[in-house]
């Protein structure tokens, strides 16, 4: 394995003292997912020290570990570096790896669809040249420095995602990835319990643009009602050139058509003179428009973008945003459409949409999208017009604020109504049959992920 981090490095990057002398070749604070050779962090959070797990790394083949203080059950000075504080120093490691790296750098955010335009931006760069992105939704204080502390010299582009729920966060992660290109996908309601509107939700997303390389490119959506405060947050930049996408007439990257089906979607796209046209391998409206964006992407990092077209056409969802697969039951099969990762409103009525597209009977269900605020009865209960556009046939709901759309649907169209997660899997169980479509979405603390967890145990899944 190519050796990523050397002991010299690490006490360089990180203000460490090192005795030993090892080679890492990537960086954990996760022993559950730590690979032999790997340099283990021992982050201290609210909840978990990571200090306590130090030996165990050590034992499943930590090349080293950073801490701020020799663990129980080390005896060896040489396979540490001391630090002061070990979340700095995993910052420190961050910006010495960004700051090594002469790869093209795409920072995204948004209210919706990051991790997907992330991955699909991953997916068509990674055939063309090497390509680093993030892991999962590694987005947020501590995930984006592990990102680029795992970035390797050789990579030719790297791919970060940014999260937030306070203002200034994305402004202080942006900070660190420096990228020469930022991107922001949709705007929506989230978080909302820490805003005062949607608008300062943009506001707070338009903060990746202050970490834009001098001459750097910086991609908005040209359709959303909070374009004009992006693209001036964008100008206010060190943004050479601002690129937009959307259906929108002055669009730079503009949906001309767009033909949805339930597992894919054939997309028209005009840019300037040059017409594309490809298949999308994730079906849903907001994929696709999230996929000019992609090409927007590539095209600012110099790469090709007919073929970054065509790989799309094999693109999957990752598991939890999309993933589809068939259950097998007695006398035939279902369809889960697997978005038990997360929600919110937007998010919510893409998921719905693309349910709509499905054969057969179509079956929702669904948890509490958490952090709305004020306003969470309203748009929970406003989710039975989306319910109704797509034709669902059966809501199942769960949690305190799902009570709310439960109530607002006809009587025809309600599943049945649970106060978690654990207790609504055994009724919809009892109630899918072969050739059920049934989509699974809710915030990651509804754990929705259980009702996934219920219908993969109660029958294979291809």
């Amino acid at each position: 394995m190519t050796a990523l981090w050397t002991a010299e490095a690490v006490a360089a990057a990180a203000a460490a003292q090192v005795a030993g002398d090892w080679v890492a070749c990537g960086v954990s604070i996760d022993t559950r997912t730590l690979a032999p050779g790997d340099l283990f962090v021992a982050l201290e959070g609210p909840n978990r020290d990571g200090h306590a797990f130090v030996a165990d790394a050590l034992q499943r083949g930590a090349a080293a570990a950073v801490v701020a203080r020799v663990p129980e059950g080390v005896d060896d000075p040489g396979v540490l570096a001391l630090v002061a504080d070990t979340q700095a120093a995993l910052e420190g490691l961050g910006r010495a790896g960004r700051r090594r790296s002469r790869a093209r750098i795409v920072g995204i955010t948004g209210s919706v669809g990051k991790t997907g335009t992330k991955e699909a931006l991953r997916h068509v760069l990674s055939r063309q040249a090497p390509t680093h992105a993030s892991a999962a939704s590694h987005n947020n204080h501590w995930g984006v420095p592990l990102s680029l502390a795992r970035l390797p010299e050789a990579a030719s582009y790297g791919v970060f995602e940014m999260g937030m729920n306070h203002a200034g966060e994305i402004r202080a992660l942006a900070a660190q990835v420096r990228p020469h290109v930022a991107l922001i996908t949709t705007i929506g309601p989230a978080h909302l319990e820490n805003f005062g509107s949607v608008a300062e939700i943009a506001d707070a997303k338009s903060e990746i643009f202050s970490g834009l390389e001098p001459d750097g490119i910086a991609i908005v959506n040209r359709d959303s009602e909070h374009f004009d405060r992006m693209r001036a947050q964008a100008a206010r930049s060190r943004a050479g050139r601002i690129v937009t996408f959307g259906r929108h007439p002055a669009a730079d990257w503009r949906l001309a058509e767009l033909r949805a089906e339930a597992e894919y979607s054939d997309v028209e796209v005009l840019h300037g003179r040059r017409r594309l046209v490809y298949r999308l391998g994730v079906p849903g409206e907001h994929v696709a428009m999230n996929s000019l964006a992609v090409l927007a992407a590539t095209e600012a990092v110099g790469a090709d973008v007919g073929g970054a077209a065509a790989a799309l056409a094999d693109l999957r969802a990752p598991a939890g945003r999309g993933e589809r697969r068939r259950i097998a039951l007695p006398d035939g099969c279902a369809t889960l459409l697997d978005e038990s990762y997360n929600a919110n409103p937007a998010s919510m009525h893409a998921a719905l949409a693309v349910l709509g597209r499905s054969t057969g009977r179509r079956i929702a269900v669904l948890g509490d999208m958490l952090e709305l605020g004020p306003s969470s009865s309203d748009l929970h209960a406003g989710l039975a017009a989306p319910v109704e556009t797509a034709g669902v046939d059966l809501v199942f709901t769960c949690g305190p604020q799902m009570q709310h759309l439960h109530d607002a649907l006809p009587a025809g169209r309600r599943g049945c109504h649970a106060a978690d997660s654990a207790a609504l899997a055994p009724a919809l169980l009892k109630a899918l049959r072969p050739g059920d479509a049934v989509l699974v979405k809710g915030s990651l603390g509804s754990r929705m992920a259980r009702v996934v967890t219920a219908l993969l145990e109660a029958g294979p899944a291809r």
